[in-house]
Protein backbone atom coordinates (compact mmCIF):
# COMPACT_ATOMS: atom_id res chain seq x y z
CA UNK A 1 0.00 0.00 0.00
CA UNK A 2 2.67 2.48 0.75
CA UNK A 3 4.75 1.98 -2.24
CA UNK A 4 1.76 2.30 -4.17
CA UNK A 5 1.28 5.83 -2.28
CA UNK A 6 4.80 7.05 -2.71
CA UNK A 7 5.35 5.66 -6.01
CA UNK A 8 5.76 8.88 -7.51
CA UNK A 9 7.64 10.84 -4.73
CA UNK A 10 10.74 12.58 -5.37
CA UNK A 11 14.02 10.91 -2.65
CA UNK A 12 15.07 14.50 -1.69
CA UNK A 13 18.98 14.20 0.45
CA UNK A 14 19.98 17.05 2.64
CA UNK A 15 21.04 17.78 6.20
CA UNK A 16 17.78 19.55 7.35
CA UNK A 17 14.70 20.97 5.10
CA UNK A 18 16.22 24.44 4.96
CA UNK A 19 19.72 26.07 5.02
CA UNK A 20 20.15 26.73 8.74
CA UNK A 21 23.31 28.02 8.89
CA UNK A 22 24.10 26.60 12.12
CA UNK A 23 27.12 24.60 12.11
CA UNK A 24 29.30 23.54 15.18
CA UNK A 25 32.14 20.85 15.35
CA UNK A 26 30.72 20.65 19.01
CA UNK A 27 28.44 18.38 17.68
CA UNK A 28 30.49 16.04 16.32
CA UNK A 29 32.53 16.29 19.66
CA UNK A 30 30.05 15.52 21.45
CA UNK A 31 29.34 12.49 19.88
CA UNK A 32 32.45 11.31 19.64
CA UNK A 33 33.23 11.83 23.69
CA UNK A 34 30.15 9.76 23.79
CA UNK A 35 32.00 6.74 21.78
CA UNK A 36 35.66 7.47 24.25
CA UNK A 37 33.29 7.42 27.38
CA UNK A 38 30.88 4.40 26.53
CA UNK A 39 34.07 2.52 25.58
CA UNK A 40 35.28 3.06 29.45
CA UNK A 41 32.46 2.05 31.39
CA UNK A 42 32.35 -1.14 28.64
CA UNK A 43 36.05 -1.42 29.95
CA UNK A 44 35.04 -1.22 33.93
CA UNK A 45 32.04 -3.60 33.78
CA UNK A 46 31.84 -6.73 34.28
CA UNK A 47 27.92 -7.26 33.15
CA UNK A 48 27.02 -8.20 30.07
CA UNK A 49 23.88 -6.48 29.44
CA UNK A 50 25.47 -3.35 30.38
CA UNK A 51 28.61 -4.22 28.11
CA UNK A 52 26.20 -5.56 25.24
CA UNK A 53 24.64 -2.32 25.95
CA UNK A 54 27.80 0.07 25.91
CA UNK A 55 28.42 -1.53 22.08
CA UNK A 56 25.44 -0.53 20.49
CA UNK A 57 25.32 3.00 22.08
CA UNK A 58 28.91 3.57 21.16
CA UNK A 59 27.68 1.91 17.53
CA UNK A 60 25.22 4.64 17.15
CA UNK A 61 27.39 7.42 18.36
CA UNK A 62 30.03 6.98 16.16
CA UNK A 63 27.61 6.81 13.18
CA UNK A 64 26.51 10.40 14.27
CA UNK A 65 30.12 11.37 14.55
CA UNK A 66 30.38 10.56 11.22
CA UNK A 67 26.89 12.51 9.98
CA UNK A 68 27.91 15.61 11.55
CA UNK A 69 32.12 15.55 10.55
CA UNK A 70 30.41 14.53 6.87
CA UNK A 71 27.79 17.73 6.91
CA UNK A 72 30.65 20.16 8.33
CA UNK A 73 33.15 19.08 5.67
CA UNK A 74 30.28 19.59 2.89
CA UNK A 75 28.19 22.47 3.62
CA UNK A 76 30.53 24.56 5.65
CA UNK A 77 34.05 24.64 4.76
CA UNK A 78 34.15 26.26 1.26
CA UNK A 79 36.99 25.89 -1.39
CA UNK A 80 38.40 29.30 -0.15
CA UNK A 81 38.96 27.65 3.31
CA UNK A 82 40.66 24.13 2.00
CA UNK A 83 43.32 26.35 0.26
CA UNK A 84 44.19 28.15 3.22
CA UNK A 85 43.92 24.66 5.08
CA UNK A 86 45.81 22.82 2.59
CA UNK A 87 45.42 19.26 5.35
CA UNK A 88 41.99 19.76 5.65
CA UNK A 89 40.66 17.22 3.16
CA UNK A 90 42.94 14.82 4.86
CA UNK A 91 41.72 15.68 8.78
CA UNK A 92 38.34 15.12 7.60
CA UNK A 93 39.00 12.15 5.78
CA UNK A 94 41.12 10.83 8.82
CA UNK A 95 38.57 11.40 11.13
CA UNK A 96 35.39 10.24 9.70
CA UNK A 97 37.81 7.17 8.90
CA UNK A 98 38.47 7.05 12.78
CA UNK A 99 34.52 7.38 13.72
CA UNK A 100 34.46 4.13 11.43
CA UNK A 101 37.20 2.37 13.07
CA UNK A 102 35.90 3.63 16.84
CA UNK A 103 32.84 2.34 15.91
CA UNK A 104 34.53 -1.00 15.13
CA UNK A 105 36.39 -1.15 18.43
CA UNK A 106 35.80 -0.75 22.48
CA UNK A 107 39.41 0.53 22.77
CA UNK A 108 39.07 3.71 24.51
CA UNK A 109 42.44 4.58 22.77
CA UNK A 110 40.30 4.76 18.97
CA UNK A 111 37.80 7.42 20.99
CA UNK A 112 40.25 9.34 21.89
CA UNK A 113 42.16 9.61 18.55
CA UNK A 114 39.22 10.79 17.17
CA UNK A 115 38.16 13.86 19.44
CA UNK A 116 41.62 14.78 19.12
CA UNK A 117 41.02 14.63 15.18
CA UNK A 118 37.85 16.67 16.06
CA UNK A 119 39.75 19.26 18.15
CA UNK A 120 42.29 19.94 14.98
CA UNK A 121 38.83 20.58 12.70
CA UNK A 122 37.36 22.80 15.34
CA UNK A 123 41.05 24.74 15.60
CA UNK A 124 39.94 25.51 11.81
CA UNK A 125 36.30 26.14 12.09
CA UNK A 126 36.95 28.66 14.64
CA UNK A 127 39.37 30.17 12.80
CA UNK A 128 37.40 30.99 9.54
CA UNK A 129 35.48 34.53 9.52
CA UNK A 130 32.78 32.38 8.49
CA UNK A 131 32.36 30.36 11.89
CA UNK A 132 31.50 33.31 13.69
CA UNK A 133 28.28 34.41 12.10
CA UNK A 134 27.44 29.98 12.25
CA UNK A 135 29.47 28.32 14.87
CA UNK A 136 26.83 27.89 18.51
CA UNK A 137 29.96 27.17 21.04
CA UNK A 138 33.04 29.23 20.72
CA UNK A 139 36.46 28.29 22.10
CA UNK A 140 36.51 30.06 25.15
Amino acid sequence: MFAKLFASATVAHAHCDLYCGVYDPAQAKIEALSVLKTAKKYAESDDEVFRARCISIKEARAEETKHHLMVLWADFFAPDHFAAHPNLHQLFWDAIHQAGEAKKTMDPAAGEKLVSLIDEIAVIFWSTEKSKAMGVYPPA
